[in-house]
């Protein structure tokens, strides 16, 4: 009788762990270690996604069979999506998804992640359409779009994720131009994304966290201007009927009123826009410089304060060459393509700035010559927002208005050639602070201009000494005066100048907006946006939380 007791106790403890066992397997359980997603903002308006998630499945849980991948909305192109298990190619469906909303299955087939194991799955999704809205900030000129990437149930997936969101802005967009939107409040990692470029030259934001969880939506976006996509590509609302309105308006001069209002709406105001990105672009002073203090900020060299009144870049660079070479610091070997020959060493007396462009210009290489010129007007911007601080932008800039404008009239009213251009010589920098700089020189010098005996090292087809009595690829006829130094026309010597600045233009720093716009991305960047565009993404079992109105967010995803 014990023996039957015994017996049957060890036949319903089997029954009972092979039941416990069974369930244990008939449940995923695993945990996302990493999740990277690739967003890309095609030139179409389509968007394109690149999907790599690590998988550690539990031991004794159900084998990951099938990933649900849940997408932003069921406008995407099956015949585009391509996965992969560990390098193997496996199967897609759209009729074994299980997950919420529009998605397709994953079908692991040969490389299921079996209890315990590991896989990396790798998914494609080619075009995506449907996905862009109007920014709500600026709806005329900038399209946006919100991104929640894949997430699972909370009952399947346990521990953190290594979570990296990649957005790739349409190829065109210039650093300026893009606008991030700051991450949902949940997002544990930097609500700043690193800015960069990839590969074809498209502008990215990244946002990384380790500490991400692979159940709890985030949700990040982007605005960037609509020109660099088809017009058909923004998701906007049903049409209003347009003769209706006219209709109920009536009478020309209303009608007139309405065909005005929607000329600036879609035509003016589009311009406008254009004219005042291309503006900002050159604006790469800091916005806190005109934060007013009080007082000037006297001692500012004239490159500096040509800084201050955010004088054209190429302009500038000419001003530090001509100090540069006034220094005895460089002299000018040839200027198409323009080549300096340093001295060595360096005179001590030159400033920081003057420094750093010597250094960038003796670079071989265009591009890193480019960089470092870049690098030392970054340098540049930032040392004047230091020194400006606690003091008026707008007292300080009339101040040095003030220093420019006597310097001219001084040199107007010198009795003699010589004085003129001793004066002149003294004070070209500053000259250079005048926008009619090229204008005004022509009409001061109306006779002959003292060559300076340090002209020579900065325009190589001038010969200053007292033999020379022409001046060589210029073509321009001169003659040897004032103890033999060489004088020759105003005009001439202006054009001189002028062509180094179109000679930093076209041969050195290339477009200058281009160049500009890369300093103004580091001193004075777009400000984040604060529209909230339409939203577009992947979860699993979630609920869509969005806080803009109308939002396309789409909760759909794999929970096993």
């Amino acid at each position: 009788m014990k023996l039957r007791l015994i017996r049957l106790f060890l036949l319903v403890g089997m029954i009972f762990a092979v039941s416990a066992n069974a369930a244990a397997q008939s449940s995923y359980s695993f945990n996302l270690q990493k999740e990277t997603v690739q967003v890309y903002w095609n030139s179409d308006g389509t968007e394109a996604l690149d999907y790599t998630l690590t998988f550690a499945n539990d031991a004794g849980a159900h084998p990951i069979d099938y990933v649900d991948m849940g997408m932003p909305n069921s406008n995407f192109d099956m015949s585009t999506v391509s996965a992969d298990v560990n390098g193997t190619s496996v199967d897609t469906s759209t009729s074994d998804y299980q997950g919420s909303g529009s998605g397709f299955s994953v079908v692991m087939g040969s490389q299921t992640i079996q209890p315990g194991g590991y896989g990396t799955v790798h998914v494609v999704v080619g075009s995506i359409t449907g996905v862009l809205y109007k920014d709500t900030s600026n709806p005329d000129t900038y399209a946006s779009a919100d991104f929640a990437p894949l997430t699972f149930g909370s009952q399947y997936v346990h521990g953190s994720t290594d979570l990296t969101v990649v957005f790739h802005l349409p190829p065109g967009v210039q650093p300026t131009e893009g606008r991030y939107h700051t991450p949902s409040s949940n997002w544990p990692g930097s609500q700043t994304p690193t800015a960069a470029l990839d590969s074809q030259n498209r502008v990215t934001y990244t946002w990384e966290s380790p500490a991400a969880d692979g159940s709890s939506q985030y949700t990040f976006g982007a605005s960037f201007p609509n020109q660099y996509i088809p017009s058909t590509a923004i998701v906007v609302p049903p049409a209003f009927d347009f003769a209706g309105l006219l209709g109920a308006i009536g009478g020309s001069l209303q009608t007139f009123c309405c065909i005005g209002f929607f000329v600036l709406i879609f035509v003016g105001i589009p311009i406008w826009s254009a004219i005042s990105a291309n503006r900002r672009k050159l604006q790469y002073l800091p916005p806190k410089i005109s934060i007013e203090g009080h007082g000037i900020k006297r001692g500012l060299t004239a490159v500096e304060a040509a800084i201050l009144m955010e004088t054209p870049l190429d302009k500038v660079m000419t001003m530090i060459l001509f100090g540069a070479v006034k220094k005895n610091a460089t002299t000018v070997l040839a200027k198409d393509p323009l080549k300096l020959a340093n001295a060595i060493p360096l005179p001590a007396d030159l400033h920081d700035y003057e420094t750093d462009f010597l250094k960038a210009m003796d670079k071989s290489d265009p591009a890193e010559r480019r960089r470092g010129l870049q690098d030392m007007t970054i340098k540049l911007v930032n040392g004047v927002s230091d020194k400006m601080k606690g003091f008026s932008r707008k007292e300080t800039v009339d101040y040095y208005k003030d220093i420019m404008e006597r310097a001219w009239q001084q040199i107007e009213a010198a009795g003699t050639p010589e004085v003129k251009s001793q004066m002149y010589d003294e004070a070209l920098e500053w000259t250079m602070l005048d926008h009619n700089y090229d204008e005004r020189t022509r009409r001061v010098f109306t006779g002959p201009v003292i060559m300076p005996l340090w002209w020579g090292r900065y325009d190589p087809t001038i010969n200053t000494s007292a033999a020379s009595t022409s001046i060589g690829k210029s073509g321009v006829g001169g003659s040897s005066s004032s103890g033999g130094r060489v004088s020759i026309p105003g005009s001439a010597f202006a054009a001189s100048v002028v062509t180094g600045v179109q000679g930093f233009s076209s041969k050195v720093i290339g477009d200058v907006q281009g160049f500009t716009s890369a300093v103004t991305n580091k001193t004075n960047p777009v400000p984040v946006s604060t529209s909230s565009g339409h939203s577009s993404g992947g979860g699993g079992h979630c609920a869509c939380a969005c806080a803009c109105a109308g939002c396309a967010c789409a909760c759909a995803g794999g929970g096993r």
